[in-house]
């Protein structure tokens, strides 16, 4: 089975775009992206027009690839004293001479709808989640909106980032899974990756996942975008592991386009909180 990402987004931003038309608000998303990075720009693009197709304002935040880390939290500060803005959205990766860490603990919590502030990320690992990271609970909701039990399975990530594989991790504790975690010092990483009922890969190593690194039958969920020969390709060898795998997202339209849809729920949530005086 092809989990197919684009599809199930289509689906989610159809039903938003109605229940944020029934609610009578008007939320409010701001981008901040710092430099020309031609991929950022893209990226940044893509969640504007995600926000016009279901009636979520939006404004964006162009500062110079040389701006400076204080620079950049006072553009967050701005936005976090804006009564209009609901969400705000930090493009990463920032430049070199950003502190990333200082810029996203800038964001108010509850504006957070990347889900990376500390405050958020507590929440999630203390299993009340509040914002949870957007790549990884749109991997959520394309296992569920395909019917695939997590309760009980052996998941393993590939990669422990703070935006994809520990957030992942907790999420699926969260759902009673039972998770491993591997990095760049498991040993012996390929027995311990046939050991997984669901597999997900957040490595960013073209075709690093091979078939011999896959139990037949399992679930394999690749979050890797790399450029291989001109082409868009995954971390996992797709060609090869399809034929193991029961379930597996393609790349491109996978875990990308749930990534912007769950931004599009997280916004509306925050809207929809800040009316109801939601205090922090």
């Amino acid at each position: 089975m092809i989990l197919d990402g684009k599809a199930c987004s289509e689906q989610r931003l159809e039903i938003l775009r109605d229940e944020i038309d029934e609610s009578g608000l008007s939320p409010h998303l701001a981008t901040v992206i710092v430099g020309s990075d031609p991929a950022s720009q893209m990226y940044v693009r893509m969640k504007h027009r995600a926000c016009e197709r279901v009636h979520i304002g939006s404004v964006g935040i162009e500062l110079t690839a040389d701006a400076t880390t204080e620079k950049v939290i006072a553009s967050v500060r701005q936005l976090n004293e804006d009564p209009e803005i609901d969400g705000i959205l930090v493009q990463l990766p920032l430049p070199r001479q950003v502190e990333t860490g200082r810029v996203i603990k800038a964001v108010r919590p509850d504006k957070d709808v990347d889900g990376y502030h500390p405050v958020n990320l507590g929440l999630l690992f203390s299993a009340t989640p509040r914002f949870a990271p957007c790549t990884p609970r749109g991997i959520m909701t394309l296992l569920a909106a395909n019917r695939i039990p997590v309760a009980g399975k052996h998941a393993v990530i590939l990669g422990r980032s703070v935006d994809v594989g520990r957030p992942m991790a907790a999420l699926l504790l969260n759902a009673d899974a039972t998770v491993t975690v591997c990095h760049s010092k498991t040993r012996n990483l390929a027995d311990v990756t046939r050991q997984a009922d669901i597999l997900v890969s957040s490595v960013g190593k073209a075709h690093f996942v091979t078939a011999g690194m896959v139990k037949k039958g399992a679930v394999v969920i690749d979050v890797g975008i790399n450029q291989l020969n001109g082409k868009l390709v995954g971390d996992v060898d797709f060609a090869a592991v399809s034929s193991i795998a029961s379930a597996i997202t393609p790349v491109p339209g996978g875990v990308g386009p749930m990534t912007i849809a769950t931004l599009m729920e997280n916004t509306f949530q925050a809207a929809k909180e800040r009316a109801c005086g939601s205090v922090w």
